[in-house]
């Protein structure tokens, strides 16, 4: 059959939850047994979220193949067990970086270039590319309805539904059904003007989900679909659940799949398997004993900065049967004399990715907390960086040792990656160099040492994981670690690039130069995630 697409906007306000909504419908779909790609286009003029501020933007989700991209990218995943690919996401900065290159080529041979049809014709492109095997093809527009940025998008999709037929395109429109405490009552209004910007741009949603904090009353459904021109049973209500993993049985109770399916005429099919998403449901609400683990960052005034390991940490939860704990610890405060309070329940610490000095300091404390005290610790990328820094200053007698992106004035141990190996093929990088796509970026092998922890929780000596960073840990240090019983256990195939530290007489405390949350899924718990939450679920601490 030929593929058919669905587009799901939003209106009335952002962080509706369009990216859970469609990784939700993606994965009810496959449970029906058919095969789904999801993409996002995202209307901002960045050519991607790569030099975006974590804390405006949320986390990056670098893909396989390296691509730096929306985090919702990462809930497709999660939710679909498909890993994206590049060609899974477009900004308009992409796009309009594409049409500039093709004038300036001369390739519209002396044409006026204008948003119709050059920009939206590039939009079309890119939605109906690399289609291979695929049965639905969902694409999220990012942002809202009546954006302004978002117009090509919208116009786009518009021409797509005249151009392929209303039997292969589907408009799914996602807006807010505010309760308002004073009157007792859910107000249908904003939906209703949502929708009405949507229609003043030539789109008619088919589908309407509707967010509410409660059961909307059938009455004001009737209300919506009189007033947004569609069908009582193609409003369906999309209530918040206490696990988004419980989004997509929640969203298939009231009926979002059966009715995709008849706005596409499709009465037949096999049934549908939803067990084991009614397994994770199972296991959540199975969980009795909390597990702490505290998160050292520089970005946690936005959870969204760290998405992926929030839900790694959840994925490993959730398979030990724990109710997860995050205490948030922001690492530009934390200090010498409040480590104690802060850090003295936790269970397990862990500190993440993240650029630049402030709060490194903080994090450096928490690894020397976390290493001397025996509590589990999980360290991701620059966690890795800095637990170099901290073993080499107070194991090792390295008083000045840093970072070059830190300081230019110390022992280096670790420093700016100039020269690596992708698919046979070597890459130079400088400090000249554009900060956009230019750092190590996506899936590199990586050998580990026999016998290792991380031999023992991979159980293997080969593996793959992605990788988003230009700076790199001096591997000389190596011997004078291993006087302290601290190995690197997970090396790149030449030998050259640490890629995994441990220290032996610890009962857990392993550094990654890569981002095992990218990997992670709520079935398939990555190993890592997986062997540090048992190991703090088996640790008890006293709160002083």
């Amino acid at each position: 059959m030929s593929t058919r697409f669905i587009f799901i906007t939003g209106g009335v306000v952002s962080s509706l939850g369009k990216g859970l909504a469609t990784a939700s419908l993606g994965a009810l779909l496959q449970a029906r047994g058919y095969n789904v790609r999801i993409r996002k286009l995202d209307p901002y003029l960045n050519v991607d979220p790569g030099t975006m501020s974590p804390t405006q933007h949320g986390e990056v989700f670098v893909t396989e193949d390296g691509a730096e991209t929306d985090l919702d990218l990462g809930h497709y995943e999660r939710f679909t067990g498909n890993n994206s690919r590049r060609s899974d996401s477009v900004t308009a900065g992409k796009i309009y970086e594409t049409l500039l290159k093709k004038e300036r080529r001369g390739d519209y041979l002396g044409n006026t270039v204008q948003v119709i049809p050059h920009v939206t014709n590039l939009i079309k492109e890119f939605i109906l590319a690399d289609l291979q095997n695929t049965d639905f093809m969902l694409c999220e527009i990012g942002g809202t309805v009546g954006d302004i940025e978002g117009l090509p998008f919208f116009e786009s999709i518009r021409q797509l539904r005249n151009e392929l037929g209303i039997d292969r395109v589907k408009f799914i429109h996602l807006t807010l059904v505010p309760y308002i405490p004073s009157a007792k009552e859910l107000k249908t209004k904003p939906t209703q003007h949502s929708v009405k910007e949507l229609r003043s741009i030539g789109i008619q949603p088919d589908i309407l989900l509707c967010r509410a904090d409660r059961e909307i009353p059938e009455s004001e459904r009737k209300k919506i679909a009189l007033f947004c021109n569609i069908k009582d049973e193609d409003v369906i209500p999309a209530l918040d659940v206490k696990n988004i993993y419980e989004a997509p049985m929640n969203l298939h109770t009231h009926g979002l799949d059966i009715q995709v399916l008849k706005a596409f005429n499709i009465t037949s099919g096999i049934e549908p398997d939803f067990s084991k998403w009614h397994h994770i449901i199972e296991l959540i609400h199975s969980a009795t004993d909390e597990v702490e683990i505290a998160i050292v960052g520089k970005y946690v005034k936005l959870s969204d900065a760290y998405k992926s390991v929030i839900e790694s940490l959840q994925h490993a939860s959730i398979h030990h049967k724990k109710k997860l704990k995050i205490s948030w610890i922001n690492s530009r405060t934390l200090t010498e004399k409040n480590i104690e309070e802060k850090l003295q329940s936790a269970q397990g610490i862990l500190v993440p990715g993240g650029f630049g000095e402030e709060g490194t300091a903080g994090m450096i404390l928490a690894i020397r907390y976390a290493r001397e005290r025996k509590i589990p610790y999980l360290g991701i990328c620059l966690g890795m960086q800095l637990a170099t820094i901290e073993i080499a200053r107070n194991l090792c007698g390295i008083k000045d040792a840093n970072s070059t992106e830190f300081s230019e004035k110390c022992t280096p141990v670790v420093g700016l990656m100039t020269e690596w190996i992708k698919d046979d093929t070597v890459v130079s990088r400088s400090h000249s160099d554009n900060k956009g796509g230019t750092m190590r970026l996506g899936n590199y092998p990586c050998v580990i040492t026999k016998s290792s922890k991380a031999e023992e929780i991979y159980s293997s000596n080969h593996i793959e994981e992605r990788h988003r960073h230009r700076y790199e840990i001096d591997k000389s240090l190596a011997d004078k670690f291993a006087k302290h019983g601290v190995f690197f256990s997970g090396l790149s195939p030449d030998g050259l690039l640490p890629e995994i530290l441990e220290i032996s007489d610890h009962p857990w405390f392993i550094a990654c130069q890569f981002h095992p949350e990218l990997k992670s899924k709520p079935f398939a718990p990555h190993p890592l995630f997986g062997s540090f939450v048992a190991a703090a679920s088996s640790l008890t601490r006293r709160k002083i």
